[in-house]
């Protein structure tokens, strides 16, 4: 009888579903989805920037909130009177809206009018500290000087910057100075020259006289 009792409370019991809650699409899509973007972004009511991407998604739900340019993004910046200051070139770039975070990833190029180059495959912007930094190597070239290091960190406009574990190159004179010291060849000749023509003793003109002719009386 136990034996048929148990048999029977199996049979009635009815498997349970194990089930995971559900997924949301809207917990990982992005907001919106943008392809083939040329346009124009203000700051503080004054426009600043140009953005060119293939494709500019906007997340909301992610935190923190970002855009994501997978597809590489060029960046240009304006001045007051929209005058290009520089650009920024990027494989792959997130800006984190809440932080005014940039992070550039990828073959980060930067150009500003002063001539600086920079070169790294990391580099982040501090829109609130108006600072640039980056912590993998970089190189910095200005029509100066040449800087390669592991540790980057400079201003908004690249006029302050510090470059550690280093390595970099000056431009300097091709010439000797020891050879600078020396006069050239055709310095010497000139000098040996007008001393020759100095030393050169003066010749007196040849005076001519007439032929006289002299009577002598005995």
């Amino acid at each position: 009888m136990a034996v048929g009792f148990w048999l029977l409370v199996v049979a009635c019991e009815q498997p349970k579903e194990h089930t995971a809650p559900a997924i949301h699409d809207r917990d990982s899509v992005s907001m919106m989805t943008t392809y083939g973007v040329n346009t124009l972004v203000s700051d503080s009511g004054v426009i600043k920037y140009r953005i060119v991407t293939e494709r500019w998604d906007v997340n909301t739900i992610k935190q923190p909130t970002r855009w994501t340019f997978e597809r590489g993004i060029f960046l240009e910046q304006f001045d007051e009177k929209f005058h290009i200051e520089g650009y920024i070139f990027a494989d792959t770039a997130w800006y984190y809206d809440q932080k005014k975070l940039w992070e550039l990833r990828g073959r980060v190029r930067i150009r500003n009018l002063n001539g600086v180059v920079f070169r790294s495959e990391e580099l982040f912007w501090d829109g609130i500290n108006h600072e640039f930094y980056s912590y993998k190597y970089s190189r910095v070239v200005t029509p100066e000087r040449e800087l390669e290091g592991t540790y980057f960190r400079s201003d908004e406009q690249m006029h302050h910057y510090v470059v550690t574990n280093s390595t970099g190159s000056f431009q300097s004179s091709d010439i000797d100075p020891e050879e600078e010291e020396k006069p050239k060849d055709n310095e010497k000749n000139k000098n040996a020259a007008d001393t020759a023509k100095q030393e050169q003793p003066i010749r007196r003109a040849a005076v001519k006289h007439k032929a006289t002719t002299r009577t002598v009386q005995p």
